[in-house]
Order: C-alpha cells, then structure tokens, then sequence
C-alpha cells in the first residue's frame, strides 16, 4: 500500500500493545495461543467495547502477565493491512512502573531482554523498523501492509499529533 492507498483506510479491529521498560530491559511475552502464536511481542490484544486504548491495554497486561501497570503512556500507533487477518490499529503503550510479579499464564509466557539484545528475529518483522525508535523516545504513527507474516511496505510518520 502506497500513501494514498492509507487515506481512507478503516481499521477493523481496535488493539493494544504495552511495552514495560525497567532496569535497562524489556518486558516482553512469548505468546502461546491466538494471532501471532509462537512470537515474541509485548502483551496486548483487542481493546473491549467501551473501554479507552489506555483501559485495554492496561487490562490485557494484567490477563497476560498478572501484572498491574501503573505509568502507562500511549507512544504510537500501529495500522496493519493484512491478507489473512482484519486491518487492525493498535495504539502503543510504554510503562516502568508495575505491581506484582510477571508470570506465566495461558496466554504467554513473561521474557525479560536486554534492551541492547531484543529478539527481533522471533517478532513480527515491523517491530524492528519501529520500537528502537520508541524506546528512543520518539512517538510515531507505522503503516503496514503483510502477505501472511511477510512485511511487504512500510511507512513511518514521527510525531504525536495522535497523543
């Protein structure tokens, strides 16, 4: 999809990611069932009615990881056009701040990584071309378009005219 391909586009699905970053790692999971199974990402899923991306996101950590995330703060947002999947826009989220102890449910699997070592070779592709640039500090909206799990374009527009 090219630049104009994205003006009218709609997403199906409203998700969450949330990204804990504490003592020079990162929280992530190794997710056991569902879309993406088998990958490593950071906890999320699908926002549900009537709750606020911030709610969603916050909810589906706590499902995942029986973990509370006190300083949540939206620093992205992510839209994928996909062929075997709806399109889906999922709104980013990055904290420090956590009560309770990561620990393995029958969603996923809790795996802290240096920052300087993330395993971008077991994430969906995208995730190399945007969560450097997050962790740096930067807040951004990423476009993606996928053929099965193969990344076929890529837009990246900085900025936070979404926050």
């Amino acid at each position: 999809m090219d630049g104009k391909e994205w003006i009218n586009w709609q997403a199906a699905i409203e998700a969450t990611l949330m990204f804990v970053v504490k003592n020079g790692q990162i929280l992530l999971i190794e997710k056991k069932r569902g879309h993406g199974q088998g990958k490593v990402n950071g906890p999320g899923g699908k926002i549900d009615p009537g709750e606020s991306p911030l709610q969603g996101a916050v909810r589906e950590t706590e499902e995942e990881l029986c973990i509370a995330v006190k300083d949540a703060r939206k620093v992205a947002e992510l839209w994928f056009q996909m062929s075997d999947y709806p399109s889906l826009r999922c709104h980013v989220f990055l904290a420090s701040e956590f009560e309770g102890e990561p620990t393995e449910t029958p969603e996923a699997v809790p795996l802290w990584a240096p920052l300087d070592d993330i395993p971008y070779e077991r994430m969906w592709e995208d995730d190399r071309h945007w969560l450097p640039q997050v962790l740096a500090g930067q807040t951004l909206i990423g476009k993606f378009s996928f053929e099965g799990e193969r990344m076929l374009t890529k837009q990246i527009d900085l900025g936070s005219e979404f926050l």
